[in-house]
């Protein structure tokens, strides 16, 4: 059984990684703004497979490892909280550039398209670490069925992800726009976002509640 604050801890985390700048985001944009939105929406499922392959591959063997190794839940927690304090930095910094202003990419086959979306995505350390060291901390081996628990709480990771990305595949361009007309609210919008992922860190790392 799925608990409230695995699942709303799974979406903050769905929501900080995807709306910080990163690979995706900057080569979905690329595509939607210089092939058109039915490339980006291509792209985006090769993306989303992506996501369903990490989903797997990080579940299958993770009820083994809590039960196996329990000792290795302290150190994936500080893992994780580690590395959205690393997203924060970079959503903090000063210089920051916009993930709107993409370079200019040559226009390709839908099939092109998908296999750089699934390989952009499975090539994208920040979701191996996402998958491995994030959304297995909002796990609770107590409500058993461990497995089921990491799967949901991943689908729930991806419905988040795969629907931020497809309003920003639809509006890349107008987003474009808006932005450089804007800067502050750019610089707005990274401050609240490394705001919220500096404060999950904080508070994963000092949870004290183990594995069982």
């Amino acid at each position: 059984m799925l608990q409230l604050s695995g699942i709303l801890g799974v979406v903050v985390v769905a929501l900080g990684m995807v709306l910080t700048p990163g690979p995706n985001m900057i080569y979905l944009v690329s595509r939607s703004i210089t092939q058109g939105r039915r490339a980006g929406i291509v792209s985006l499922g090769g993306v989303a497979v992506g996501f369903m392959i990490y989903l797997i591959a990080a579940n299958l063997g993770l009820s083994v490892i809590f039960i196996a190794v329990p000792e290795l839940y302290a150190a994936i927690k500080l893992a994780g909280a580690a590395y959205l304090l690393w997203l924060a930095w970079k959503a903090l910094k000063p210089g920051g550039v916009s993930v709107f202003t993409p370079e200019d990419v040559p226009h390709d086959s839908p099939r092109r398209l998908f296999m750089m979306g699934l390989m952009t995505n499975l090539l994208n350390p920040k979701i191996a670490v996402m998958y491995l060291s994030l959304i297995p901390q909002f796990v609770n081996p107590k409500s058993g069925h461990v497995l089921f628990q990491g799967l949901a709480l991943g689908t729930i990771q991806i419905v988040v992800s795969i629907g931020v990305n497809f309003v920003i595949v639809l509006g890349a361009g107008a987003i474009a726009v808006f932005l450089t007309r804007r800067p502050s609210w750019l610089k707005a919008q990274r401050y609240m976002m490394g705001t919220v992922l500096g404060a999950l860190a904080v508070t994963l790392a000092l949870d004290t509640s183990g594995p069982a």
